[in-house]
């Protein structure tokens, strides 16, 4: 996967132009970024959300903004992220989060995830996607998830070999007690947090122009 907001966006438009097509037809569509940028096109956005259905996706990872530099070092650490949230709420576009990859014995505390939930919440987001308190390592991505863990935490590969070996999905020992909460915090405040509803929301089309002109008979 890419993201749609890298930096040559800005100067090739390419991203820009698909979505003005798609709103020239009349579709609705969906994007995902870690970029501030979407809010370059946020009157696009605006447009497509009231002719069909807009939704814009973050991923958020780490709430501590000195770990966020570490792991993320190529994006907008994570406050600006929620203020981007905050933004397109105000101007009316629904917006999930993707809460992954939660890394064992490094972010997977409570206090990391209620920090990203509370804010979250504060930032009216429609739903939160986590498919559990983990990250996946493939061949290849995982010896150099290892050499960064060499890098920036010595000593906590070996950790990883221990506890995973050469699993592809490294769940954190914390998880069920973790994903208990989550759900537990999400469902208390109305917002989406089961990946079946959440994609079921995502994928159903709104033409909001039709139900205008039908309404009027």
């Amino acid at each position: 996967m890419c993201d749609p907001y890298q930096p040559a966006e800005l100067s090739c438009n390419i991203t820009r132009g698909c979505l003005e097509v798609a709103e020239q037809q009349g579709f609705g569509f969906t994007v995902i970024t870690k970029s501030d940028r979407v809010l370059r096109d946020l009157d696009l956005l605006e447009r497509v959300q009231h002719k069909s259905k807009c939704v814009v996706q973050m991923t958020l990872t780490t709430f501590d903004t000195q770990l966020c530099s570490i792991l993320e070092p190529n994006v907008c650490n994570t406050q600006r992220r929620l203020e981007v949230l905050r933004i397109l709420q105000q101007a009316g576009i629904p917006t999930v989060v993707w809460l992954t990859p939660i890394l064992p014995f490094l972010n997977d505390s409570w206090q990391n995830v209620s920090s990203i939930l509370e804010r979250c919440f504060d930032a009216g987001v429609r739903g939160i996607l986590c498919f559990g308190m983990g990250l996946t390592l493939r061949e290849g991505n995982r010896e150099y998830f290892y050499e960064k863990l060499d890098q920036h935490f010595p000593g906590l590969k070996q950790q990883y070999q221990r506890a995973f070996g050469n699993q592809y999905v490294c769940n954190s020992p914390h998880n069920a007690a973790l994903m208990k909460r989550f759900h537990a915090a999400c469902e208390a405040r109305g917002v989406l947090h089961h990946t079946d509803e959440i994609f079921a929301y995502l994928n159903t089309f709104e033409d909001r122009l039709a139900a205008e002109q039908l309404s009027l008979f």
